[in-house]
C-alpha cells in the first residue's frame, strides 16, 4: 500500500495545479489554430505540442524538465539558449529568398526600414513600464515580427524571458490575417489601396550574385553584432544564386531549416513550464508585443504615404505593412487587401521586396540593441 501511495503521489494527476491546466489549454489552442485554421502550422504545431510536453507535472530533481541540467530536453534547448537554431533558420531563409524584386525597385527597402520603428517605440514603452533595459530590448524586437531574431536576441539579453517572448512573437506572426488588415484599411483610402505598381525590370544574374556579399558588408559593418544572423542568411542566398552548389542550397532550404524549425518550436514550447511562464511579466510582454506589431505595421503604411508626398510615381502605401519580417505572411496579406479593393491590382512581388528588406532590417536592429544593452 505504501508503494502504491508513493506511486500515485508521483503521477502528474496528483501534482497538477491550475497553472498547468491553463498552459495545457493554451497549447491545445495553438494546435487547433495550426490544424483546423492552418495559421502558420509549421510554427504553431511544434510550439503547441511542446507546450503540452512542458506542462506535464513531474517531481523535481529527476532530470526530466527542460530547465534541469543533464535532461534530454535541456540538451535540446541548448540550441535556443546559444542562438544556434535561429542562425540555422536564417541560413535556410537565405537559401529560399529571391531578392530580384528588391533589386528591381530598391526604394521599397525604405518601407522595410520604416516598419522597424515599432521596435524602438516598444523599447521606450517597456522601459516606461518598469522593465529592465535588457528585458525591454528583448521585448521590443517582437515588433520586427521575426521569431528567430526575437529568440536570438532574448537568449543574449534576457534568457529568463525566452518562453514568453518567443510565444508572443510567433503568436502575432500567426495572427497576421487578423491583426494587419484592419490597420491597413484604417490608415489608407480606397483610392490609395487601388494604386497600381509598375512592372519590375529584369534583374541580371551579376546583380543577384553581388548582392549577398554587398549586403553582408554594408549591414554587418553597420551592426557587427548581427553577424550570427545575417552571415548565414547572405551565405544561404549566395549558395542559391550561384547555381554551382544546388545540392547544398536545396539542403539548406529543406532538410536543415526544417530540422531547426522542429527543434526550435518544440523546445520553445516546452520551455513554457507554468511555474516559469505564468508571471505578471509574461502578461506585460504579450501586451507590449501586440503594441509592437501594430506600431510596426502602422509605421510602414504611414511612411509609404509620406513617400508619396515627394514622389512623382506613387507607391501603394499598403506595401509598408509588409515591411515587418513575417515572411511571407505579411506580403500575402498586403496582396489580399489590395485585391479586395481592385481585383486587377497584384502587389505580391512588390510586397515581397518590402518583406525581404524587413528580415534584414530586424536583424540589424537586433544587432544594434545587443551591442548597446549587453
Amino acid at each position: 500500500m505504501d508503494l502504491l501511495i508513493q506511486f500515485l503521489t508521483n503521477t502528474g494527476y496528483y501534482l497538477v495545479d491550475f497553472r498547468n491546466i491553463i498552459m495545457l489549454l493554451i497549447g491545445s489552442l495553438f494546435l487547433y489554430l495550426a490544424i483546423a485554421k492552418e495559421y502558420e502550422p509549421l510554427l504553431l504545431l511544434p510550439i503547441g505540442f511542446g507546450v503540452l510536453v512542458g506542462n506535464i507535472p513531474f517531481f523535481k530533481g529527476f532530470g526530466l524538465g527542460i530547465y534541469e541540467p543533464n535532461s534530454v530536453l535541456h540538451y535540446l534547448y541548448f540550441g535556443v539558449t546559444t542562438g544556434v537554431y535561429p542562425s540555422i533558420v536564417f541560413l535556410g531563409l537565405g537559401a529560399m529568398t529571391d531578392f530580384s524584386s528588391l533589386l528591381a525597385m530598391p526604394r521599397l527597402m525604405l518601407l522595410g526600414a520604416a516598419a522597424q520603428m515599432g521596435i524602438y517605440f516598444t523599447l521606450l514603452s517597456a522601459l516606461a513600464l518598469g522593465f529592465l533595459p535588457r528585458e525591454a530590448g528583448s521585448i521590443a524586437i517582437i515588433g520586427g515580427a521575426d521569431g528567430p531574431t526575437s529568440i536570438f536576441l532574448t537568449a543574449k539579453l534576457a534568457p529568463h524571458l525566452i518562453g514568453p517572448i518567443a510565444i508572443a512573437a510567433y503568436s502575432y506572426m500567426a495572427l497576421i490575417p487578423i491583426i494587419q488588415p484592419p490597420i491597413m484599411r484604417l490608415l489608407t483610402t480606397k483610392e490609395e489601396r487601388r494604386i497600381h505598381m509598375p512592372e519590375m525590370r529584369d534583374v541580371s544574374r551579376v546583380e543577384k550574385l553581388l548582392f549577398p556579399a554587398a549586403g553582408l558588408l554594408l549591414c554587418c559593418f553597420l551592426a557587427p553584432a548581427s553577424i550570427p544572423l545575417l552571415g548565414p542568411f547572405f551565405f544561404g542566398n549566395l549558395m542559391k544564386e550561384s547555381g554551382v552548389v544546388d545540392r547544398l542550397a536545396q539542403t539548406a532550404r529543406t532538410a536543415i531549416i526544417d530540422t531547426a524549425t522542429i527543434f526550435l518550436g518544440f523546445t520553445v514550447g516546452a520551455s513554457t513550464q507554468a511555474d516559469v511562464f505564468l508571471t505578471p511579466k509574461a502578461v506585460g510582454i504579450f501586451f507590449l508585443g501586440a503594441v509592437a506589431f501594430s506600431i510596426a505595421t502602422a509605421s510602414g503604411v504611414l511612411f509609404g504615404k509620406i513617400m508619396n508626398l515627394f514622389m512623382k510615381q506613387k507607391i501603394n502605401p499598403l506595401l509598408g505593412a509588409a515591411g515587418v519580417s513575417a515572411v511571407p505572411g505579411s506580403a500575402r496579406e498586403v496582396h489580399s487587401v489590395g485585391l479586395k479593393s481592385d481585383p486587377t491590382n497584384y502587389l505580391l512581388m512588390h510586397a515581397m521586396a518590402c518583406n525581404s528588406s524587413g528580415v534584414i532590417g530586424s536583424a540589424i536592429c537586433a544587432g544594434i540593441l545587443w551591442s548597446f544593452l549587453v
